[in-house]
């Protein structure tokens, strides 16, 4: 996976384990009602987009450790894919963010199908909650699954409850401190818990475990892991306000709306003169900004130099990532990819 090619090829893997999973689990559903065709469609829909870094984490962690590919790995990779979805579908949930792909986000969606419902907008939520906890809850059923032997997966099995567990503690913190005085170590631990853990770290290690991966491996793993996912939620904060919309498909005023605790907005508000912190005030969650608004928001960023400085902190993390990867002795086709993979999850567009 040292070029596009080969990462292409693994995301073609990973991709279709994940279309004949989903849709027989999806047969299985519409068995029970045909009325469930729109929560169908958003299973889909969660499933069948991504960049399978996830998985791709997984994949060498079980690499890392000396195992040779195979496809039962592979399924057990796509797991980390549908943790991912539901992790998306609940936090668009929880942010009520309207677009995700450029499409409109699962509860968005949904009101459709609960049209006729005396309150709608409640409705496509609660469907919404659902649709994410039958995709956690498949994702451990692939997981289970996947063809690997029950010694291998029973060296895994009590990652998942880590991975979950600060998974939550992570969005329930972001939920904690959105609205509060903008602080950078407070952002920075809502990242790593909420994005960098299960993004690189988790994965890593539950393919290095299920590889028979030893403590060492597992500390060096880490080293290289959490820096790896802190800069690459820093890199979707800065393309959450100054990226294209057509490239991410997400909103770009979401975190200025929601007043969220992102270290882009603790960088600003640190240098930010006592006027533009009163002006900052009256922008940060009062609704979604107009464009005048924002420009002004974006404004700020650029004077109090923000936006370079969390760039800063973005190369500093991937540096200290692949030092950690050079001071590791991996099969040589492991380190290239996580050298590569490091770069893909850190320069990027969308």
């Amino acid at each position: 996976m040292s070029d596009n090619g080969e990462r292409a090829a693994f995301k073609t893997r990973v991709d279709q384990v994940l279309l004949h999973f989903v849709e027989e689990e999806i047969d299985h559903l519409l068995a029970v009602d045909a009325d469930l065709a729109a929560v169908a469609d958003q299973l889909r829909i969660a499933t069948s987009r991504g960049k399978r870094l996830r998985a791709a984490f997984c994949y060498w962690g079980w690499r890392a450790a000396g195992q040779p590919d195979s496809d039962a790995l592979v399924r057990a990779a796509a797991a980390m894919e549908l943790v991912h979805a539901a992790a998306v579908v609940h936090d668009d949930l929880i942010d009520d963010s309207p677009l995700r792909h450029g499409l409109p986000t699962a509860h968005v969606a949904l009101r459709t199908a609960v049209a006729a419902s005396p309150r709608p907008g409640a409705a496509a939520r609660s469907l919404a909650m659902l649709v994410g906890d039958l995709l956690m809850s498949l994702a451990g059923q692939l997981f289970t699954a996947c063809g690997l032997p029950v010694a291998y997966l029973s060296r895994a099995r009590p990652l998942w409850a880590v991975l979950a567990r600060e998974l939550v503690a992570g969005e329930c913190l972001e939920i904690l401190r959105t609205g509060t005085r903008p602080d950078t170590a407070a952002s920075l631990k809502v990242i790593r818990y909420k994005t960098a853990k299960y993004t690189v770290e988790h994965p890593l290690h539950i393919g290095g475990a299920l590889g028979g991966a030893s403590q060492d491996l597992r500390e060096a793993l880490s080293d290289y892991g959490l820096p790896l996912g802190e800069a690459f939620q820093l890199r979707d904060d800065l393309l959450g306000l100054f990226g294209d919309p057509c490239r991410t498909g997400k909103a770009n005023a979401d975190d200025i709306a929601a007043h969220r605790p992102t270290a882009l907005l603790a960088q600003t508000w640190q240098e930010a003169t006592a006027a533009e912190r009163t002006e900052l005030g009256r922008l940060l969650g009062k609704g979604t900004p107009d464009e005048e608004s924002l420009a002004r928001v974006r404004e700020i960023m650029h004077r109090t130099q923000a936006p370079a400085r969390i760039e800063d902190m973005i190369s500093g993390r991937v540096r200290a990532a692949l030092d950690a990867l050079e001071q590791t002795r991996l099969p040589a086709d492991a380190a290239r990819a996580l050298s590569d993979l490091a770069r893909a999850a850190t320069v990027r567009l969308n």
